[in-house]
Parts: C-alpha cells; sequence; structure tokens
C-alpha cells in the first residue's frame, strides 16, 4: 500500500520526580537530606531512511510515547533517564507542526536524524537544596513533563525527471522500458494508482549518467476540481529538474487533437501551483508504432512555435528511446532553467 499523507500524536518522556530523602544510618547523626533527582524524559526523534519508501507505518499507528525518567530515590540516586523513541521516515517527508501548519523539518537527504519532542527535565532532590542556613531542606521538585505535538507528515518523491501526461498516454509503458521499475500496464484510463520510481541509466561506464524517473497516475482536464485521480500525486513532481510530457499521437485516445491535450494536461500543472507549470519540458510523442501522422505533424509545428523538445517514441519498439534517455540525462546534468515560452 502507497501512503504518502500520516497524522501522528508524539509525546515526549515526563522528567522524574525529585525525591525528599534524610540519611538514616546508625551512627550518622544528623545525616541530612539525600534526595536524588529525577532523569530525564525520553526524547521523539525522527530519522530519514532509503529502506522505507511510504508513510504506511504512520497510518495504523499514529500515536508515539517516549518513556518517562525514573523518579530520583534517597542515597544521592539520580533516577535513570527515560529511553528515547526514534520514528523511521522516507526521505523527501516533510513534517508539519498540526496546529500551526510550520514546516518542522523537511528531510531531503538519508540519515538525517532531528528531535521532534523533548524530553522534560528531570526534578532536583531536597539534596540539591541544602545550604549552610538551610540544612534540612524539605524541598523537591517534580518533573517537568515531555513535549506533546500533533503532526503532519507529507511525502514528496525525490526524482530527477516527472513523466506527466493524459491517462494510457504510455508513461508506464516507457519507465518500465527505460528502468527496473514493473508498473501495471493495461489498456484501461487510470492504471496506475500509485506514483512509481525508476533508476535509468544513459550511455555506458565510465560515462554514464543515472537518474530517477517518477511516473505519477494520469491527469485528465479538471484534475485541479478533482476530476479523476485529482491533483493529489502531483506533489511527487515538485521536486522535479525537468517534466517529460507525453502526448498520444495515435488513434487509440480517441482523442483528435494532441496539442489540446497537451495545452490541458499543462494548464492543470499550472492550477496545482508549486511552478510545475514553469518547469523545463520535454515533449514526447508516445506510440509511434501506430501513429496518426496528422496528429504528429500538428504537435510538431506546435512545439516548434513554442520552441519546445520534442522527442517521437514508440516504448514498444524501442524507438527514440534511447535519443529521449540521452536528452533528459543532459537536462538532469546541466539543472537548466525553465524554458520561456510565448
Amino acid at each position: 500500500m502507497f501512503v504518502d499523507e500520516a497524522k501522528i500524536r508524539v509525546k515526549a518522556g515526563d522528567g522524574g520526580n525529585g525525591c525528599l530523602a534524610f540519611r538514616r544510618e546508625k551512627f550518622v547523626p544528623r545525616g541530612g537530606p539525600s534526595g536524588g533527582d529525577g532523569g530525564r524524559g525520553g526524547d521523539v526523534i525522527m530519522e530519514s531512511s532509503e529502506r522505507h519508501n511510504t508513510l504506511v507505518h504512520f497510518r495504523f499507528n499514529p500515536e508515539y510515547k517516549a518513556e518517562r525518567g525514573r523518579h530520583g530515590e534517597g542515597s544521592n540516586k539520580t533516577g535513570r533517564e527515560g529511553e528515547s523513541i526514534v520514528l523511521k521516515v522516507p526521505v523527501g517527508t516533510i513534517v508539519y507542526d498540526e496546529m500551526t501548519g510550520e514546516v518542522v523539518h523537511d528531510f531531503s537527504h538519508p540519515d538525517e536524524r532531528v528531535v521532534i519532542a523533548r524530553g522534560g527535565r528531570g526534578g532536583r532532590g531536597n539534596a540539591r537544596f541544602a545550604t549552610s542556613v538551610h540544612q534540612a531542606p524539605r524541598e523537591h521538585e517534580d518533573g517537568k513533563p515531555g513535549e506533546e505535538r500533533d503532526l503532519r507528515l507529507e511525502l514528496k518523491l525525490l526524482a530527477d525527471v516527472g513523466l506527466v501526461g493524459y491517462p494510457n498516454a504510455g508513461k508506464s509503458t516507457l519507465i518500465s522500458r527505460i528502468s527496473a521499475a514493473r508498473p501495471k500496464v493495461a489498456d484501461y484510463p487510470f492504471t496506475t494508482l500509485q506514483p512509481n520510481l525508476g533508476v535509468v541509466i544513459a550511455g555506458e561506464p565510465p560515462d554514464d549518467i543515472s537518474f530517477v524517473v517518477a511516473d505519477i497516475p494520469g491527469l485528465i482536464e479538471g484534475a485541479s476540481e478533482g476530476a479523476g485521480l485529482g491533483t493529489q500525486f502531483l506533489r511527487h513532481i515538485e521536486r522535479t529538474r525537468v517534466l517529460a510530457h507525453l502526448v498520444d499521437v495515435s488513434d487509440a485516445s480517441g482523442r483528435p487533437d494532441p496539442v489540446a491535450d497537451y495545452e490541458v494536461i499543462t494548464r492543470e500543472l499550472g492550477n496545482f501551483g508549486s511552478g510545475l507549470d514553469a518547469k523545463p519540458t520535454i515533449v514526447v510523442a508516445s506510440k509511434m508504432d501506430i501513429v496518426n501522422k496528422d496528429k504528429l505533424t500538428k504537435l510538431k509545428r506546435y512545439c516548434k512555435r513554442k520552441k519546445l523538445e520534442l522527442f517521437p517514441i514508440s516504448a514498444i519498439t524501442g524507438e527514440g528511446v534511447e535519443e529521449l534517455k540521452w536528452a533528459l540525462a543532459k537536462r538532469v546534468a546541466s539543472g537548466q532553467l525553465p524554458v520561456a515560452r510565448d
């Protein structure tokens, strides 16, 4: 199950209470105070891990609590500190404070560690309050409570290239052709129900270039208003450097105008925001093995006028796929700025 959002509640451990005690040993008259301090409560820590790729483990277990510190004891014994807990999250997870909406941390690299809820300080025992004029204090402190927070976790996959387009434009077939990813491929709309990642290698060692491609469920007109699967998965291509926009130039889609297809999806990207419509874009004319030449000609003219790169491909036969891989690799490596549009 792919889960990219979750709400959790975390509670750090409370500090242990300070102890009220006096020395009672034989032959030690007026032994004085001997209450020890309470132990510190455990922290709640988050750590990014490459071994996790979904937030599903938070969906069914939304509450996490660290161990409280042990109370102080007599003979000046300090209580044991509470055990901290470590929550593993996928790389690309953004943690928000549910109450304020502010970003607590953005886990953009593996093995990042952040304390998201700090344990409470242990209280002081009465031995800490002894002075030359107050030699038998009965004062002692309770431990401080640990931090408690409601958090919202949002996963944005880290990929270099994002594949966008209508359902059945050939995105899943393409990612299965150029990488080891094996998404479901079928001849009905919305076959892809969750994002898929694939690592692509262009060229041969030592001159090869590798990059990560994200295939997301297809968009349709009105997606920004909830049509189809909506735009709930577009967050996964917010961090990409370049978009590959697949346009079906065959008659299989039943849509007559490839230019209109391109403009509809671009408009939905713009409605979503986050600058997706301004990202560098390579247009991919897919299904060249069953191409409608009139559609291809119309799309070529449009791309020439808009100064967009166009790569006709067939993921079935392999036509144009290597050229597309190299074009994407060069765009990723160059970190090129968005293409200017008329």
